[in-house]
């Protein structure tokens, strides 16, 4: 059953609603691709989603330089340009403690996107993060992921997008 996960003593527990559904992928993306998602179609057990290219989807994987960290408030708030946009990444408190990411450095980033916070109040999309990695002392970080997200658009999304758009 789609949105389910397995349970210890067998079957299926149904997703809750709103939760996070970790079979979904990540979409390998530059921000400003993500103003081409869409609401997904909800269906019994289902979690809230969105759609790309034909890809159901909750959350995005991003790649770019901090031009902002901003931890007053207790959380924290990092606005990240990836060469197409300017994403706005929010973290927890607890994962904002220490405030170990500091405007200059080159992050990978994978978080649920929030597509009803996202682009309208500020024109850039907005990450939950749930996962931030400091890929600074890495050389070749910025040419590897352009060549990452052209080899997922190429061999994932485009197939998908065109196989969506045959039904």
């Amino acid at each position: 059953m789609e949105g389910s996960r397995p349970r210890p003593g067998g079957g299926a527990a149904p997703v809750a609603r709103n939760s996070m559904d970790y079979s979904l992928a990540a979409l390998k993306l530059f921000g400003s691709q993500l103003a081409g998602a869409t609401e997904a179609p909800s269906s019994e057990g289902s979690s809230q989603a969105q759609m790309l290219y034909g890809i159901r989807f909750q959350r995005a994987w991003l790649q770019g330089v901090i031009v902002l960290a901003d931890y007053s408030g207790g959380a924290g708030l990092l606005l990240v340009d990836d060469g197409s946009c300017v994403a706005e990444l929010t973290l927890k408190g607890k994962d904002a403690e220490g405030q170990p990411w500091r405007k200059g450095m080159y992050i990978m980033v994978i978080g649920s996107y929030v597509a009803k916070a996202s682009l309208p109040h500020a024109n850039r999309p907005v990450i939950k993060v749930h996962k931030l990695v400091d890929l600074s002392a890495q050389p070749d970080r910025e040419a590897m992921w352009y060549m990452e997200v052209a080899e997922a658009y190429n061999f994932f999304y485009l197939q998908f997008s065109a196989a969506s758009s045959h039904s």
